[in-house]
């Protein structure tokens, strides 16, 4: 069995881009592992033949070697915290409304409903999908009536997916780690209130998380939570993943925790992403939990954003990103295209081409239903994007019907005890603990 994300013969490819992302030479490395038999980065996430003993050996020794090597960008994109916030301003703390709360849950559920059935498939693929079923631009569920089987064929619907995810079969809201995640930042608050540590979240992590349905970063965490290494080992050790999406999705609960102050909710999120992120992939996190925080009291999705990129180093990769989107204007396609073009070299689900892309819908839209289709349309990681829009908009409210219908108050998870828990109960525990 080749288990995806932590095979070291795997990891190296990765490695090498993210090291060169980071500003590190690494071409004598690399080429020593090509001249040994090695292989690029896999496209999926495992390669599908083992290799030699001494190959993965190999792979383990530059994985170390890699990770060895100085990070020429720290100065402008630091790992300690009060560097982080040093130009960040606290807010006062307000009563949390509960139907803000509410918006939020549903609408963060929505968005990554919408957008699961098309992961991991292309943009141009998203529209062919869409058009073959007069959903573009797309407007509502995704549907596989009347698709041509032809566009099907060449771009399949994401497979864990679509028995659960499509106009035609949604029946509640089905189980996906966005979701699970946001529930588990629930239990670190209801174990520790707001003062929790990394190593609170690792703990949760282990009582709560099965490996298989956790990925990228997150799944190598885990492996080295295993190994008795401790966060934020955890992130660095062997984790070519450490600057991808992950820990973004896993914060919504610590802004509305927050009170609406954006600080506290960047504090809580850096400590949930230091278990598995560094840099850019740990200020992303903050990004969002402080716009979760503003979601609570502000009267725009870019008052949202404005908020989350005030927790972000001004000098890092993801504020020029967010930066860059917000200056964005005219058709959506087009300011999609220019992200693409800018962004377009990072993986499809790493942490800057995305937030960027979640940004760029923030500052574009005003409400809801336009704002999670567009984004979920440009493709990338949809299902997290989806749902990152989705519960700012939520917040801000209001959800058509049409959306909130199909998906019957009622979520479907992995994590124990959660499974089938409803809208209603996990906005009273939201309630308690904010």
């Amino acid at each position: 069995m080749r288990v995806t994300w932590i095979q070291p013969e795997d990891l190296v490819g990765h490695e090498f881009l993210q090291a060169r992302q980071e500003g590190k030479q690494v071409d004598e490395v690399e080429e020593r592992w090509l001249g040994a038999g090695g292989r690029p980065a896999p496209t999926r996430g495992a390669s599908p033949e083992p290799v030699s003993p001494h190959l993965r050996a190999l792979a383990l020794d530059l994985l170390d070697e890699l990770a060895a090597l100085p990070r020429p960008l720290v100065s402008e994109e630091p790992d300690d915290l009060e560097e982080i916030l040093a130009g960040a301003n606290p807010a006062s703390v307000r009563d949390v409304d509960p139907e803000r709360i509410a918006g939020a849950w549903l609408g963060r559920a929505v968005g990554c409903v919408l957008g699961k059935p098309v992961e991991n498939v292309p943009r141009e693929g998203i529209r062919a999908i869409a058009q073959g079923t007069g959903n573009w631009p797309v407007r509502g569920w995704f549907t596989a009536a009347g698709l041509d089987p032809a566009v099907s064929e060449r771009y399949p619907w994401n497979r864990a997916s679509r028995p659960t995810s499509l106009a035609e079969n949604i029946d509640g809201v089905p189980e996906d780690d966005d979701l699970n995640f946001t529930m588990l930042g629930l239990v670190l608050l209801e174990r520790h209130g707001i003062g929790f540590s990394a190593v609170d979240v690792a703990k949760a992590w282990l009582d709560f998380l099965p490996a298989g349905r956790i990925f990228t970063a997150e799944r190598v965490a885990m492996r080295n939570l295993l190994e008795a290494f401790l966060p934020p080992e955890t992130a660095t050790r062997r984790n070519p993943f450490r600057e991808w999406v992950g820990a973004r999705l896993r914060v919504d609960a610590y802004g509305w925790a927050a009170g609406g102050d954006p600080v506290a909710a960047a504090r809580m999120a850096w400590e949930d992403a230091r278990v598995s992120h560094t840099a850019n992939g740990v200020y992303a996190a903050m990004f969002m939990a402080a716009a979760h925080a503003a979601s609570l009291g502000a009267s725009s999705a870019a008052d949202c954003a404005d908020v989350g990129l005030s927790v972000v180093p001004a000098r890092s990769r993801l504020a020029e990103a967010i930066r860059a989107a917000r200056g964005l204007r005219g058709d959506w396609d087009a300011v999609v295209d220019e992200l693409y073009a800018r962004y377009g070299g990072y993986h499809g689900v790493h942490a800057i081409n995305n937030t960027a892309l979640v940004a760029a819908a923030l500052y574009a839209f005003e409400d809801f239903s336009p704002a999670i289709c567009a984004v979920v349309q440009g493709g990338w990681d949809t299902d997290t994007n989806g749902a990152a829009v989705g519960s700012i908009f939520g917040a801000l409210g209001p959800i058509e019907k049409r959306w909130s219908e199909p998906l019957r108050g009622r979520f479907a998870s992995s994590l124990p005890s959660f499974d089938g828990i409803t809208l209603d109960e996990l906005v009273s525990r939201t309630l308690a603990v904010a």
